[in-house]
């Protein structure tokens, strides 16, 4: 049974924050799991513009009732130089999407990654011995092919139209994990799991981030898009017949880790 959220002068806050952040669905529910397990918590979402977020870090240290930090795009990849110290897997990925308190300092990880591929072991697929295409390097693409590559993957292509991003991801996690990380493209053929990790599809009118023609249905097709619910990629790849998961899979997957890490009941090793 659900409990009720309440808030009073003991509740801990955890801003999440993003530009834009109408599209994020995890306050109420990390907020629910927190009621359910007894913890006085509630979890808020910020809208903050990428100017401004060195100043509002800086102002949200000094808030003593904020004990962690969800982040969303486009701020994963520069709050990691505001973390005293990260975990291997967001130092390998080069972001963090979630930064907890400890002492004056944070502490960052990535979690992305463990949530994306979690969503997608749910729905049967597992990435061990075959090969994976990922569009997208920015925070949770960089967390992502680090955490394909983690999972066993027989190699990774990975695309960004920032080739320059592209290119220092594929350093990291070829120092990670020798000769297994190369440039992709947008063609998905030969690859047994395509995964989109750019917001194409949030928006009307965003091309497909993929040649969605050359799908074909031995393929599992994944996306980080959690609105619409149906992202444009996950209808066409349905309709070509392909294994999907949406970002709502990962969403789910990903959110009793995070809510866990805010209420100090799992640690960041780092």
């Amino acid at each position: 049974m659900k409990q009720q959220i309440s808030v009073d002068g003991e509740t801990r806050i955890f801003p999440i924050i993003g530009h834009p952040i109408g599209q994020v669905k995890s306050p109420a529910s990390l907020s629910q799991i927190m009621a359910d397990r007894g913890f006085n918590g509630l979890v808020v979402p910020l809208h903050i513009l990428p100017e401004d977020l060195s100043g509002w870090l800086a102002q949200a240290k000094a808030m003593r009732n904020v004990n962690g930090i969800v982040i969303t795009v486009p701020h994963k990849v520069p709050c990691l130089a505001f973390c005293a110290r990260a975990s291997d897997r967001a130092k390998a990925s080069g972001a963090v999407n979630i930064m907890i308190r400890e002492d004056d300092h944070w502490i960052g990880d990535a979690t992305d990654g463990h949530g994306y591929m979690d969503g997608i072991a749910a729905e049967g697929f597992d990435v061990a011995g075959k090969p994976a295409l990922l569009v997208g390097a920015g925070g949770a693409g960089s967390a992502i092919a680090y955490e394909i590559l983690a999972r066993g993957a027989s190699e990774l292509a990975l695309h960004d139209i920032d080739v320059q991003r592209r290119d220092a991801l594929l350093a990291r996690l070829n120092q990670a994990f020798p000769g297994k990380a190369r440039a992709g493209s947008t063609d998905p053929r030969g690859f047994a799991l395509v995964a989109n990790a750019t917001p194409l599809g949030m928006r009307e009118g965003d091309p497909l981030p993929v040649q969605v023609e050359h799908l074909s249905a031995d393929q599992f097709v994944a996306d980080v898009v959690t609105r619409p619910a149906v992202p444009p990629l996950i209808a066409a790849a349905r309709a070509k017949g392909c294994g999907t998961m949406p970002g709502s899979g990962m969403f789910d997957a990903q959110a009793v880790l995070l809510a866990e890490l805010l209420m100090g009941n799992r640690k960041i090793v780092a």
